[in-house]
């Protein structure tokens, strides 16, 4: 780890993880994110996380229908500027979930992070595209709309070291190993896990990320909708601490969970499994070719 003992002891904080409710309606979805930002803002999260795809349906029809262009401003992006604009008011940190954000002919499945300044800190575009097929399940190919994003992305904030990653990225034990060696402190997985591999995986993945990583895993998802004929969510967004604990979640209905984080337990956890001393380095290594590349 590359923060102190102090750091650990100190941070303690409320994280609080908005299960939205995701209509066809994006001002309405916006707003809606709004309120539930602010709702839990006000129970005393100092961190809030929203799910993937919050400001559109989950479809590839409706990636290129409801893709913003993040990096024109404000005007081309009404999503991230509520975000930025309630980071700022409240002084909260926001996992901005995700939005399909467009960029020049190419679209993508975009994270964006802002500090209780407003300010953008991040933004990390999904690495692993969501291409799966089950037959008599499901089949769903992003590949066919979006583009994968190149950078892993870790984020210093007023609440720790965050690593991003979106959903499908959460199968990839090696994107979190990575961000664990760079001293994250929490994954923030935004994530829409769909009913054939929600009831078997979704926990799993959360658990293992932060038992082998020895630190903090929150997921959010949307809640599930079952009525409109689309993409049905599994829901179950989730904080899991670095023991592997579940330390709390909630069902598939729309909802906000509030938890508490504490930095010192990973501290605590990596004293009495001391893995990151124990690991064999003459036997096998991760490598981390972005920081490889730019030696």
């Amino acid at each position: 780890m590359q923060n102190s003992k102090q750091f650990y002891s100190l941070l303690q904080f409320k994280i609080g993880l908005c299960q939205l409710s995701v209509t066809a309606d994006k001002e309405r979805n916006i707003a809606h994110a709004r309120l539930a930002i602010e709702e839990a803002a006000e129970k005393g999260a100092k961190l809030v996380v929203l799910p993937e795809i919050w400001n559109s349906p989950y479809a590839n029809e409706s990636f290129p229908v409801y893709a913003e262009d993040i990096d024109a401003g404000v005007d081309s992006s009404p999503s991230t500027a509520m975000l930025s604009e309630v980071a700022r008011s409240l002084k909260i940190t926001i996992v901005g979930g995700s939005i399909p954000e467009r960029c020049g002919d190419k679209l993508y499945n975009t994270c964006c992070v802002f500090d209780t300044d407003g300010k953008l800190k991040a933004k990390h575009r999904k690495i692993h595209l969501f291409d799966i097929n089950i037959p008599g399940k499901i089949t769903f190919e992003e590949s066919k709309t979006l583009t994968a994003g190149e950078t892993p992305t870790v984020v210093d904030t007023d609440v720790g070291r965050i690593g991003i990653g979106i959903c499908y990225d959460i199968r990839f034990q090696e994107l979190a190993m990575l961000y664990a060696a760079r001293g994250a402190h929490l994954l923030c997985y935004p994530g829409a896990f769909n009913m054939t591999t929600g009831p078997l995986h979704w926990e799993l993945l959360q658990r293992a990320r932060a038992v082998d990583n020895q630190l903090y895993v929150a997921t959010c998802s949307p809640a599930r909708d079952a009525e409109s004929g689309g993409y049905v969510a599994w829901g179950h967004s989730t904080l899991v601490g670095p023991f592997g604990e579940v330390l709390a979640t909630t069902e598939h209905d729309e909802a906000t969970i509030i938890a508490e984080v504490d930095y010192s337990q990973m501290e605590l956890r990596r004293t009495n499994l001391p893995l990151q001393k124990q690991r064999r380095g003459d036997l096998y290594s991760l490598v981390d070719v972005q920081r490889l590349n730019s030696q």
